[in-house]
């Protein structure tokens, strides 16, 4: 990331006609929001002088002093190309701070900051590698989304079977204009449903890439009359979207989770990590699988994972160890970032999750596993056939059963802090209640005719 100073972006704005610039933040849940100001109002936001009014913020609300500060990152400036090139708009990503000028802890951008903050003291770097998926759909008249889509293409299908190539074509021009570096991009198994790689980055940095991401998908698609979502399961009976994160640890410039001679090629350090993971991971379910939805694609038979196992092969577990042992492509080696030999796969995330959260949780839990040198091997899943009925754990099979599990975590109370774990917790409680009290048309349909 480039580091940039004051009158650097106020150099930039200049010279590139920029006449609005968007302050942007993320919500306790994922969502991004904004608001803009005007060129000859940048001097004041890049004194930390803007202020939002936090009452009707998601995650916000019961604050004593609702007006919070916005405190822009530099480094994050960018020009939104989707935007028109007379008067251009930028944007700039921001944290949140109190009145009296401390970070705000709900704010996850800064949970993120204060996890990565506390490996980096103990000598470690956490790559991170996301799988982002998505489905393209149509719009109906007037313009709101629908599920419906006329394509039938599947797995790595192509024009004309694909018809979301051109839409997902633009859609990686776009990003690669604001400074991605894109490995790859794709059909996925479903119907109208795609997937867009990056290249590894650190986990602050891809969190900000990730939420740039579901921006500029959202609104390319819908430049061609398609809305983009990534809700996990938005229909039955097909693959959902999921977020597979693939982490490579550093310590000293070296990847630890690396050793040519184990049958793995895993070091004890990289046996923790998974240990971390796997004993951490029905605690992390509300955080990586934040839904009522997301639970619907955790389910058998549709590439998800339901067990709490790591295996080299099995789509049901949540842990892979991916057979290819990629190394970073020559733009990561100039860029300084290490070359990435060894990697573990979680494959629970979905696409709806908020990435600050995903990544901060991750961290903790692998650097957990390596402090305490927590043994993986009960979890193993190999190469034969297995069932449920061999004693494997199951992960959460719904969001209430995933919020009683975190409740319960004073691990998950610790990393997230007090403030934000409580306020998490009531939100998610309160959505599961709504839900809850929901008739949904197939219990109509089960139910109305017959009883």
């Amino acid at each position: 990331m480039e580091q940039l100073t004051k009158e650097d972006v106020l150099r930039l704005v200049e010279e590139d006609d920029v006449e609005f610039i968007r302050l942007q933040f993320t919500d306790m849940f994922g969502i991004m929001k904004n608001i803009a100001i005007t060129a000859r109002e940048l001097p004041k936001a890049l004194n930390n002088e803007c202020i939002i009014d936090g009452s009707f913020i998601d995650g916000m609300e019961g604050e004593e002093v609702t007006d919070m500060y916005l405190h822009p990152d530099l480094s994050t400036f960018a020009i939104l190309p989707w935007r028109p090139q007379q008067g251009k708009v930028a944007r700039l990503l921001c944290d949140i701070y109190r009145p009296d000028q401390t970070p705000y802890p709900i704010s996850s951008r800064y949970v993120l900051d204060r996890v990565s903050r506390e490996a980096k003291e103990k000598g470690y770097e956490i790559l991170v590698d996301p799988e982002c998926e998505f489905f393209l759909f149509h719009t109906d008249d007037d313009g709101m989304p629908t599920t419906v889509t006329h394509e039938r293409a599947g797995y790595l299908d192509l024009s004309p079977v694909d018809l979301g190539e051109n839409a997902r074509r633009d859609i990686v021009l776009t990003l690669e204009e604001m400074g991605f570096e894109i490995t790859s991009s794709h059909h996925e198994i479903a119907p109208a449903q795609h997937e867009i790689d990056f290249d590894y980055a650190s986990a602050f940095q891809m969190a900000d890439q990730i939420m740039t991401f579901k921006v500029a998908v959202r609104t390319v698609a819908k430049r061609h009359g398609l809305h983009a979502t990534f809700m996990p399961k938005p229909i039955a009976g097909v693959n959902g979207s999921g977020m597979h994160i693939n982490l490579a640890v550093f310590k000293d410039g070296r990847n630890i989770l690396q050793k040519e001679d184990d049958s793995l090629g895993l070091s004890k350090e990289g046996y923790y990590f998974i240990g971390g993971l796997l004993a951490h991971s029905k605690e992390m379910a509300a955080i990586t699988n934040p839904l009522v939805n997301s639970y619907k694609r955790l389910v058998p038979g549709f590439e998800a994972p339901t067990e709490v196992t790591w295996s080299e092969y099995s789509k049901n577990s949540l842990i892979r160890l991916p057979m290819g042992r990629r190394g970073k492509n020559g733009g990561g080696q100039e860029t300084g970032t290490p070359l990435v030999q060894n990697k573990i796969e979680l494959r629970s995330p979905d696409a709806s999750a908020n990435p600050y959260l995903v990544f901060a949780v991750c961290i903790a839990a692998g650097l957990h596993g390596i402090q305490n040198k927590i043994d993986p091997a009960c979890f193993f899943k190999n190469k034969s056939p297995r069932t449920d009925e061999t004693g494997f754990e199951r992960l959460p099979q719904s969001l209430k059963e995933a919020i009683d599990i975190m409740e319960e975590s004073k691990w998950m109370k610790e990393v997230l802090g007090a403030e934000f774990f409580e306020k998490y917790l009531a939100a998610k409680k309160k959505e599961w209640e709504t839900y809850s009290r929901q008739v949904s048309n197939w219990e109509l349909e089960e139910y109305l005719y017959r009883f």
